[in-house]
C-alpha cells in the first residue's frame, strides 16, 4: 500500500506538554494492546494506524507482550515503520514496556535488570528501531529492589535505547521512590501510565497531585474501561463483544447490574452534553490537570474518529462535574490494582 500522510495532519489535533519536559503529546494517543497482533496486520488495523497519524495522533504505545501472540504487535508495527511510516519516524513518539510475562523461565517477567534489558533489546529488534522514544517499567516488582529496576532503566536511557523513561501502574509512594532514585542519577521520569476512568478512580487519591508536583506527565490508559464506557453494555453483554470473549482481558464479571446502572446514568449526562458516553468519558479524563493524554484502543477507524471528536467539547460546567461525581462510582474493575498496592 502506498501511503502518504495527510498534509493537514496537524491542523485540528490538540497537544499538551508532558510534565516538565520539552515534548507535547496529542490529547489522544493510540495503544496497540489489542487488534494489532497475529501473523500480519489486517487491512482495518493498517487503516487505523494511517487514519490516526493523518488526524494528528503522533504517539503509538506498545509493550513487549502485546499481541496475541506476545511480541506480534511490535513486529507488525515494525513492518509499518519500515515502509509506510519510515519517512515520518521523527514525527512519531513510539513507546514500549517490560514487566509482564513474556517468555518462559525465571527471567521472562517482572523487574530484574536481566529481564528488562533483554526485553528492550528484543522490542527494538522486532520494530527495527535503534531507539524508542519512551521505555517503561510496566509494573512494580515487589520482589526486586527498586534500585535494580532503576539500574536497567538507567542503562537503557544512557545507552540511547530510549529518549525518555516512564513507569506504569506504580503507586504514589513507589513513584516518589523511583523518582528520587533516578533523580540522583540525573534521569527524570518523563511519564506515568496509570489506568484511569470514570469508574476506576484510584488515580485521584494522591497520585495525580504528586505527578504534578514532580513534573511528571500522565498518559491515562483504559479511559473507556475497556469499552464499558460506551453504549455497548447498556443492556448487558452483547454476543460480539470483548466481555463475551473468554480470552479477553475484559472480565464479564465486571458487567454487573450496579455498573450497568452507573454507565446508564453517565450516558444520560453525556446526551445532555451532545456527546456519546465514550466522548464524555475521554473529555472527563482529560479534564484532570495531571493528565497529558488519553490512551485509547480501537477495533475500527470509526471508533478512532468518534474518540477524536471528544476533543470538540472538553469543557465542563461546575454543575456537570458535580452531577458526574455523584454518578461516577468505583466499578471495582481495576485489573492492575495489585501493582499499585505497594
Amino acid at each position: 500500500m502506498n501511503y502518504k500522510a495527510s498534509p493537514k495532519r496537524y491542523s485540528s489535533m490538540k497537544y499538551r506538554r508532558c510534565g516538565k519536559s520539552g515534548v507535547d503529546l496529542p490529547l489522544i494517543s493510540l495503544g496497540l494492546w489489542h487488534n494489532f497482533g497475529g501473523r500480519q496486520l489486517n487491512s482495518e488495523a493498517k487503516k487505523m494506524l494511517f487514519y490516526s497519524f493523518d488526524s494528528g495522533i503522533t504517539h503509538f504505545d506498545l509493550a513487549n507482550n502485546y499481541g496475541p501472540p506476545a511480541g506480534s504487535a511490535e513486529a507488525n508495527f515494525g513492518k509499518i515503520l519500515s515502509k509506510e511510516f519510515k519517512r515520518y519516524r521523527d514525527e512519531l513518539i513510539i513507546s514500549s514496556k517490560a514487566g509482564y510475562d513474556m517468555w518462559e523461565g525465571p527471567y521472562g517477567e517482572w523487574g530484574s535488570k536481566k529481564y528488562i534489558i533483554a526485553s528492550c533489546d528484543q522490542s527494538l529488534k522486532r520494530m527495527g528501531l535503534d531507539y524508542v522514544d519512551i521505555f517503561y517499567s510496566h509494573r512494580f516488582d515487589p520482589n526486586t529492589p527498586l534500585e535494580e529496576t532503576a539500574d536497567a532503566l538507567e542503562l537503557i536511557y544512557k545507552s540511547g535505547k530510549a529518549l525518555y523513561i516512564g513507569i506504569s501502574s506504580y503507586s504514589s509512594k513507589k513513584t516518589i521512590e523511583m523518582f528520587n532514585i533516578l533523580k540522583k542519577r540525573n534521569i527524570k521520569i518523563f511519564i506515568h501510565q496509570p489506568s484511569y476512568s470514570l469508574i476506576n478512580r484510584w488515580f485521584e487519591k494522591d497520585l495525580d497531585k504528586n505527578l504534578i508536583k514532580l513534573g511528571i506527565g500522565t498518559i491515562a490508559f483504559s479511559p473507556l474501561a475497556q469499552g464499558m464506557l460506551s453504549d455497548k453494555y447498556l443492556k448487558g453483554i452483547p454476543k460480539a463483544s470483548r466481555a463475551s470473549d473468554p480470552k479477553s482481558a475484559l472480565d464479564k464479571g465486571f458487567i454487573t447490574k450496579r455498573n450497568i446502572k452507573i454507565i446508564s446514568d453517565l450516558n444520560q449526562i453525556a446526551k445532555k452534553r451532545g456527546q456519546t458516553l465514550s466522548q464524555m468519558a475521554l473529555a472527563w479524563v482529560l479534564n484532570n490537570k495531571a493528565v497529558t493524554t488519553a490512551l485509547i484502543g480501537a477495533s475500527s477507524v470509526k471508533q478512532i474518529k468518534e474518540n477524536i471528536e471528544s476533543l470538540d467539547n472538553l469543557n465542563f460546567s461546575k454543575s456537570e462535574l458535580q452531577e458526574i461525581n455523584k454518578k461516577a462510582k468505583e466499578g471495582n474493575i481495576n485489573k492492575w490494582a495489585r501493582s499499585s498496592s505497594y
